[in-house]
């Protein structure tokens, strides 16, 4: 089984081809249709505002969002002639971001959206909706950087594994990437702490499952502070050159916000490589 359907997120910013050449490369690889969903963060004007200007801001807005919808839609079709891939659509909402993509994530295997970028304030998304999205939609979400290395990714995959619910969703969703990489790294930190859990062998269990599905896997174990593992996983990845990061996404305190653990944020804020993330 492989991705069948790839929904790709896109929005105002400067890094939407980035997002959109991985999603097309994603779709020849696995022989998928590609939808494009233009959405972005609803913010209304204020009651003062409108009450002053009428019909004048109104019309204001509507064309400033018109122009950028198009400029979307110039990059999507510029991806498609540097692809070349036909199975495509294009999909626009006037709903909020969030609520569009976790709406369309239903009917999609895998969903890739951009990274924040902090230094950009173009996007027109909320800065929280990646760190949202992968705990509302239901499917797995791969996250793309903002400043990223042009090359292939699924070749060298590195696995945050943990023996959670989370991280055992994230395996699974990324077998169909898993089976086709050149090499995937299973790395546990600090195992000893969840007793119980890893087996008499941290990782044996978890690189079983993994080569009766055919993946090529080497299994790791480290050490690191608790509020350091984000980081500590970012630098793995760099030392294994490794060009995408599968994990759980793990939440807490819900109220009326969903909050994100402490390493699903530092992987979210500091990326160097696509992060996959299920929850």
């Amino acid at each position: 089984m492989g991705y069948k359907t790839i929904l790709v997120h896109l929005d105002a910013s400067k890094a939407v081809s980035a997002r959109l050449d991985i999603a097309l490369a994603l779709a020849q690889k696995f022989d998928a249709h590609v939808a494009g969903l233009y959405a972005l963060t609803l913010v209304p004007a204020p009651a003062w505002a409108l009450t002053a200007a009428g019909v004048t801001l109104s019309e204001a807005r509507a064309k400033a969002e018109a122009e950028l919808r198009q400029g979307a839609r110039a990059l999507w079709d510029a991806a498609l002639r540097r692809s070349g891939w036909g199975k495509v659509e294009w999909r626009s909402s006037e709903a909020d971001a969030l609520e569009a993509t976790t709406l369309h994530a239903r009917y999609a295997d895998l969903v890739v959206v951009g990274q924040h970028d902090p230094g950009d304030d173009t996007s027109g998304v909320s800065p929280d909706f990646q760190q949202r999205l992968p705990l509302l939609a239901g499917r797995p979400v791969l996250a793309v950087p903002y400043a990223r290395e042009k090359r292939p990714v699924g070749e060298n995959v590195l696995v945050a594994w943990n023996a959670s619910r989370e991280a055992t969703r994230a395996v699974t969703d990324a077998l169909p990437l898993l089976r086709k990489a050149r090499q995937v790294h299973v790395a546990s930190f600090n195992p000893g702490r969840a007793w119980g859990a890893h087996g008499d062998v941290p990782g044996a269990d978890i690189a079983l499952y993994l080569s009766r599905h055919g993946v090529n896997i080497a299994v790791s174990q480290y050490q690191a502070a608790d509020i350091d593992v984000g980081n500590d996983l970012l630098s793995r990845a760099a030392d294994l050159d490794a060009d995408l990061i599968v994990m759980g996404a793990y939440g807490h305190s819900r109220f009326a916000e969903l909050m994100l653990g402490g390493v699903t944020r530092t992987l979210l804020e500091s990326m160097t490589v696509p992060v996959l993330l299920s929850h």
